[in-house]
């Protein structure tokens, strides 16, 4: 979807003339890169300026990591209220909405915290791919072996770009308490299509996705360690066994004393 986004919004070349305030934003973002660009080095530009956007984002990308990931805690209950008012009419309807509604006040979960942070960061994203695709001055050059205006004619951006998209999806991923099969298609989907993209693509555009999506990995890692979530799952899922079974052996001390 994002993809599709990307390259829908428009194809036009964008110079210092242009006008209108969303082509001025795109040449700001290549004017920076150029800034950022040391010795003249547009790739060097590029690393700089997507890892200084994604870590300016990086308070918006944790609001909606977090708060998915407590709706995909909540996916049991969801799922139990559900079955619980399992009626077509108007009132058992309005009973689930109220209970889920209930659930999500109870757990400091909001709708709003998952899209509100993506409608924020997608203009941004989308002005920073399109500073790679429509102004020449970030089209030319070279980068290590690249040419950034041509596509990489060793695959290695484009394979590098699919396997740190999908990490970061995997990652995400992992620590879900339930796997649906949406999950899993883009788990494997989303690579494929990521590597068919920038293996056509200018190397400028693959660097770029490169870059993002590796930062995406380490930031995961940082911040919402899989398997740091899945250990203090399990710990509390002990706790909670232990808890019970002292109960249980006070009940027993209990009844045998009487």
């Amino acid at each position: 979807m994002s993809l599709l986004v990307l390259t829908a919004c428009g194809t036009g070349e964008v110079t210092s003339q242009s006008t209108g305030a969303w082509d001025k934003l795109i040449y700001w973002f290549a004017s920076v890169i150029q800034f950022l660009s040391i010795n003249g080095q547009i790739g060097i530009g590029i690393i700089l300026f997507t890892i200084l956007i994604r870590t300016i984002l990086l308070p918006l990308f944790q609001i909606q990591t977090n708060s998915s990931r407590k709706m995909q805690e909540l996916q049991p209950q969801l799922r139990a209220l559900q079955e619980q008012y399992a009626g077509t009419d108007a009132d058992s309807r309005r009973e689930l909405y109220e209970a889920t509604q209930a659930l999500y006040k109870k757990h400091g979960v909001s709708m709003s915290s998952s899209f509100i942070p993506l409608f924020i960061q997608m203009p941004i994203l989308i002005a920073l791919f399109q500073a790679l695709t429509r102004v020449d001055a970030l089209k030319v050059g070279h980068f290590l072996w690249l040419n950034l205006g041509e596509p990489d004619p060793y695959f290695i951006l484009p394979i590098l770009a699919a396997a740190f998209t999908f990490l970061s999806t995997w990652l995400t991923n992992k620590a879900a308490i339930e796997k649906s099969g949406v999950m899993t298609v883009m788990t494997y989907a989303m690579p494929v299509l990521i590597f068919l993209f920038a293996m056509t693509a200018a190397s400028g555009v693959a660097l770029y996705w490169t870059v993002s999506n590796a930062y995406q990995v380490v930031q995961t890692l940082v911040f919402n360690n899989p398997f740091k979530i899945i250990a203090e799952r399990q710990a509390k899922i002990e706790a909670e066994k232990e808890r019970q079974a002292k109960i249980r052996r006070a009940q027993k001390k209990a009844h045998k004393k009487k």
